[in-house]
């Protein structure tokens, strides 16, 4: 617990204060010693040598073993055999040169961070190295830093199992920051849907038509798909890192809350309403990349499914938390049960969520390590990047590079038009069912809440089916042949595309007063099952073949999606008001046949189109 205290916010705060005095790192304890390796290294004289090529420990070397082995798509159990048969014993501290004519050599070790462009998240070597270093962590092994042309020493984990590395932390640790990120996921999701109780009561407080109504939904949503373009390449500075970047916004998202419940006048409703979802946005884009500081390649899949699952259900329950509500205690309780709702969420991540991003953390042991022993030789990895980035290249990143890949690639193209148009059929349902349930059915404002619960259910289905292909055939088969090609992740979309399609036609054409409501329902249910396992696919899918650019494509994801939602939300009504019901799904049905087309397309062609575009790997 003291650990997590000192990594989180609060934590770090304390530290400044007293001037590092409280809340100690082993570094700064007086009884701390220097690992037998970094004075190896730090006393040696090989950098005076008249090689040029960096100092790696032979298990080092073993780990990032020549790419030949890496290609036969061998199991990771036998790379793991076969590099614990080539290492050395750790404890000698001897250090080797790697053969400079070697170019098969790559040094894909995880124990160092790299820059964002030499890392390959996604890739066959990033599966087998990690398959090594897991065994590894079972066993506490001191690593030797790497000394690098100009004598500098890159800071490393001091062992492998070393307890400030994320992915070696125990599964409860794991557990308890997942568990945060997923309820902060899920209280700003639940912020944007939860307004719809009071849309009457804001038409009837300031005379409005249904559609300006409707706006601070809209606007909630813009504003949560534009903060990622900001906030996510802030969290991969790591000087800055991730924690500060929660805590600081959800300290304005819960401050906001104050004066959104308390606001007099529209425009001033509109205006908090988009800077919420402005601050809220983080956890769109950066509580992916928190899961992915802390577990392994292959088990990462199981981490976002419940991180998707709590963005996904938020909006679905919004409704349902509000409905009630609002019917006894007036519009304004759905704006006062989002601050309820952050404030808890906010002193809990404050107080407790620790920094995951691995160059933030290495980048503090460089700094302390400087300090105890006085040499400015010793570096973080992150230090040497830093020294080349610059502002311009990080908005270029995060904003143009989305659109251009979005323009000349097709399959990104296909991805993105896709998914924004089933995001925004999702937030529609905010705007039909208002004119099925209570018209065909007699439901009060409470009971629409009730309704939207079966999205809760259709998500648990799809977890189930998703997680079922997980554990049943995808692990079991890459621990036997290795990763396939990108598109094998899209197998399971191929028979969910259809659900989309079926889900929104059984709605449309059952939602009238002589049929059940349970059969319009069971089709929202079908529609949410289905989009579920599709979106597993997909993000899957992209990071896969593009991993470069993963993080800047999901930052522009989220833009899209957000803002074709934010233009549903105010078509919607109207169009189902002048087509009907019926005929209204109808065509939002038909749109989401492109998917279908669309998901076979990309299955059959995307080795071809990945093989013609700059972009892919």
């Amino acid at each position: 617990m003291a650990d997590i205290l000192r990594e989180a916010p609060l934590g770090q705060i304390i530290r400044w204060a007293t001037n590092n005095r409280v809340l100690k790192y082993p570094e700064e304890m007086d009884d701390f010693e220097l690992p037998a390796t970094y004075n190896a290294v730090l006393n040696s004289t090989s950098s005076e040598k008249k090689h040029t090529f960096p100092i790696a420990s032979r298990t080092q070397s073993a780990a990032t073993a020549p790419a030949s082995r890496v290609r036969t798509r061998q199991s990771s159990q036998s790379s793991i055999s076969e590099t614990n048969d080539n290492s050395e014993d750790l404890e000698k501290q001897e250090t080797v040169e790697p053969n400079p004519y070697d170019k098969d050599v790559e040094q894909l070790e995880l124990s160092r961070t790299k820059s964002r462009l030499e890392t390959t998240p996604y890739t066959e070597e990033r599966l087998e190295v990690e398959a090594v270093l897991a065994l590894e962590r079972t066993q506490t092994k001191p690593i030797v830093p790497m000394k690098t042309a100009d004598g500098n020493v890159l800071v490393e984990w001091y062992t492998t199992d070393d307890p400030a590395n994320p992915q070696n932390w125990s599964q409860k640790k794991k557990f308890f920051v997942s568990l945060i990120i997923c309820l902060y996921t899920f209280v700003v999701y639940t912020g944007s849907a939860i307004y719809t109780s009071s849309e009457l009561g804001v038409i009837e407080k300031w005379g409005l038509r249904p559609v300006d109504a409707s706006l601070p939904l809209s606007l909630y949503v813009l504003a949560y798909g534009m903060g990622p373009l900001l906030w996510a390449p802030l969290s991969e500075i790591p000087s800055i890192g991730r924690s500060p970047i929660y805590a600081a916004t959800m300290a304005m998202f819960t401050i906001i809350s104050l004066p959104t419940a308390l606001v007099d006048n529209f425009a001033g409703l509109l205006v908090l309403r988009f800077l919420q979802g402005f601050f809220g946005s983080p956890c769109l884009a950066t509580g992916a990349a928190t899961m992915q500081d802390m577990y392994s390649l292959l088990y990462l899949p199981y981490a976002l499914v419940a991180w998707v699952s709590a963005a996904y259900c938020g909006p679905a329950l919004g409704p349902l938390l509000s409905g009630f509500a609002v019917t006894a205690k007036g519009w304004r309780w759905s704006l006062w049960e989002i601050l309820w709702a952050a404030g808890p969420i906010f002193l809990l991540m404050f107080l407790l969520l620790p920094e995951t991003s691995t160059p933030n953390i290495l980048l503090r042991r460089a700094a302390r390590l400087r300090k105890l022993t006085g040499d400015n030789r010793i570096l973080a990895q992150s230090e040497i990047d830093q020294k080349n980035m610059k502002p311009s290249k990080i908005l270029i990143d995060a904003i143009v590079k989305p659109i251009e890949i979005t323009i000349k690639d097709p399959a990104i193209a296909f991805v993105n038009v896709y998914t924004a148009i089933i995001y925004g059929i999702y937030y529609s349902f905010f705007e039909v069912f208002p004119l099925v349930y209570p018209v065909y059915y007699g439901f009060s404002l409470g009971m629409i809440g009730v309704v939207f619960t079966c999205i809760l259910v259709a998500c648990l289905i799809g977890i189930a089916i998703y997680c079922s292909y997980l554990h049943l055939i995808l692990i079991p088969d890459i621990l036997k042949n290795g990763l396939r090609a990108q598109e094998s992740r899209l197998v399971p979309a191929l028979f969910a595309c259809f659900g989309p399609t079926i889900g929104l036609f059984l709605f449309g054409w059952t939602a009238r007063p002589d049929i059940h409501w349970i059969a319009p329902t069971i089709g929202i249910t079908i529609y949410g099952a289905s989009v579920f396992v599709v979106m597993q696919c997909i993000f899957v899918y992209v990071p896969l073949s593009y991993p470069q650019y993963a993080a800047s494509l999901f930052a522009g994801n989220d833009f899209l999606r957000s803002a074709f939602a934010c233009g549903s939300i105010l078509f919607g009504r109207p169009l189902f008001i002048n087509l009907g019901v019926g005929k209204g799904v109808s065509v939002l049905g038909g749109l989401s046949v492109i998917g279908i087309i669309g998901m076979y397309l990309l299955w059959i062609f995307g080795a071809k189109l990945r093989a013609r575009s700059k972009f892919a790997i």
